[in-house]
């Protein structure tokens, strides 16, 4: 059943093209993974001469203004000036954040990351990878990945953690384990992401010149995929099914429905395992321009000390919110009955949903509006989950009037 969320309810993030929480690099396209269906060309893998990767960043300073920068790829571990490259994005004023599925990643290399200021990392892992030592695995037995790799991380000390889930029609049933497995390690885990599987129906007519081709022929219409598109209403579901008191904040619209829900955010403040309750739209507000007015930029990542001050979080948000008045009496309650409970402490966890492109019914791209995963291309600013059109045909692909995969309603 998907469920039905009122984008006019939710807080809005104020994140633009030019001032956003976030900006994305890609210094390579080699990868040691080939997750069904991805978008990239791994055929002929290219590493990016580090001058031409401070190129791209001085596009973005110039352009973007971005709470933190993240390196992504293909696989960024593989890139051999890795450590190099996070040293300069902390140097030139971003939170460095690596994107990667993990394999290539020893507590060595994780220890030089640190040092060259990396701010966290945000792994992927799911079931459309095949890895190595994982093949056969489930969703839910790739849990095991992830909480290995969180832990080598809280070894680290002070680095964010996140995951990142490609979700399709066929592993939609697993997701709330996925999400009952962040709650049992909030103290480590701050983030879980689910990207929606990008529409197995994507095609359409190009129209881009000689060069035009179907978009169904850049991107890959993987078995995985499963046979009908998912969206952000059934996420939602499903994360209701495990966590009831499950509500968003935030959105990011797309740039052909105002209602669609391109990013959906919700964060949640769990205290010794149990979700006491979720933020409210109007405390992400206060969140989000407060760190503007002190800081600069909007926010997009948090170190694990600043997430694990619920309790403060939930006081001061009691001042000025309802909702979070009813968090802290849930905490005040919980410490009462278990007293242990006052000395720890309580995490704020986000989950995120991301829905890429979809195609209306009418032929217009649903692209997220104000998307924070934009790239540079040819020294432009371009939309990172579309680079295969540019470097196939030189430019986005337009599509005709067609039918499949719109959005519900």
């Amino acid at each position: 059943m998907t469920e039905a969320i009122d984008h006019l309810s939710l807080y809005r993030l104020p994140w633009n093209y030019s001032d956003n929480g976030i900006s994305w690099l890609e210094p390579t396209t080699k990868c040691n993974l080939r997750c069904q269906g991805c978008y990239r060309d791994l055929e002929n893998p290219v590493h990016k001469p580090l001058e031409q990767v401070r190129a791209e960043l001085e596009v973005f300073r110039r352009l973007r203004k971005s709470d933190c920068m993240s390196i992504a790829g293909g696989e960024p571990l593989l890139y051999p000036d890795i450590v190099p490259l996070v040293r300069m994005v902390k140097e030139m004023g971003w939170k460095p954040i690596v994107n990667s599925n993990g394999l290539a990643l020893t507590e060595g290399l994780l220890a030089e990351l640190k040092k060259a200021g990396v701010f966290g990392f945000t792994f992927h892992v799911d079931t459309s990878q095949n890895r190595p030592k994982a093949k056969d695995a489930t969703e839910t037995e790739l849990n095991a990945v992830r909480l290995e790799l969180a832990r080598m991380v809280a070894r680290a000390g002070g680095l964010a953690c996140s995951f990142n889930a490609t979700v399709s029609e066929n592993t939609l049933a697993e997701l709330p384990n996925l999400v009952d497995w962040a709650r049992e390690h909030a103290d480590i885990v701050q983030t879980m992401v689910f990207i929606l599987f990008r529409s197995p129906e994507l095609s359409g007519d190009g129209q881009g010149g000689e060069d035009s081709a179907r978009l169904g022929n850049i991107y890959d219409n993987a078995e995985w995929g499963g046979e009908t598109a998912v969206f952000a209403g059934d996420v939602a579901a499903r994360i209701r099914s495990i966590d009831p008191a499950y509500a968003p904040a935030a959105y990011l619209n797309g740039t052909a429905n105002p209602d669609s829900l391109k990013w959906l955010l919700a964060t949640r403040l769990v205290l010794n395992g149990k979700v006491l309750g979720y933020v409210s739209p109007r405390f992400m507000e206060v969140l989000q321009t407060s760190n503007h007015m002190t800081k600069g930029t909007y926010l997009a990542y948090a170190t694990p000390k600043a997430a694990s001050l619920g309790k403060l979080a939930a006081t001061l948000g009691s001042l000025f919110d309802r909702n979070m008045r009813r968090i802290l009496g849930k905490m005040l309650l919980r410490m009462a009955l278990h007293p242990p409970s006052i000395l720890a402490p309580a995490h704020m966890q986000s989950l995120m949903i991301i829905q890429p492109i979809n195609i209306e019914p009418d032929g217009r791209q649903d692209m997220c509006d104000s998307c924070p995963d934009m790239t540079v291309f040819q020294g432009k600013l371009v939309w990172s989950c579309r680079l295969e059109e540019l470097n196939k045909c030189g430019a986005f692909i337009a599509s005709e009037k067609f039918a499949p995969a719109s959005r519900p309603g």
